[in-house]
């Protein structure tokens, strides 16, 4: 069992290792800044990386507090569902209603791989693989339905 600070010193690694595995993906190389996350130009939504001690995870997520907002976000999103899963080896999964680890609901839309554990170094190269192969598929969709995410997401707060 590994300790706090133990944790803590693998995570910053598997992250100063995980930026120098990106720096070597053709793709990644000429961007000043490889990935969006948060800067997603739309509020509350957010991509996503998320590991636990069995999987790795890459992920749109909606997170306003209002949970009737939070739904519409979702529903408006939901129809670029296609576009959105173009690409992926797996299809995307839809949850409405996934409580995060601060025990607060959101909705996300994530492609996960199960047996990956971060705290185990022989897993890095695969989950490394993993995270930027899907990232990079599902920041390049979502730049796709960006801007007409943005216009009827300002009609719809603009009606409310």
């Amino acid at each position: 069992m590994l300790t706090k600070e133990e944790r803590k010193t693998l995570n910053q690694q598997f992250w100063r290792q995980f930026d120098v595995f990106c720096e070597n993906i053709p793709e990644l190389a000429e961007r000043k800044k490889k990935w969006i996350l948060h800067d997603t130009k739309i509020g509350h939504v957010d991509l996503k990386f998320d590991l636990s001690n069995n999987s790795a995870i890459v992920a749109l997520e909606i997170n306003y507090k209002s949970e009737h907002r939070r739904l519409q976000v979702f529903e408006v999103i939901e129809k670029y569902r296609n576009l959105l899963g173009l690409g992926f080896k797996e299809e995307l999964i839809w949850d409405y209603c996934f409580v995060n680890e601060n025990n607060q609901e959101i909705c996300r839309i994530y492609v996960e791989k199960k047996g990956l554990n971060s705290y185990n170094i022989s897993d890095w190269n695969s989950i490394h693989q993993f995270l930027s192969e899907n990232m990079l598929q599902l920041q390049d969709n979502f730049l796709e339905i960006q801007e007409a995410l943005k216009e009827e997401l300002s009609l719809l707060i603009r009606e409310s």
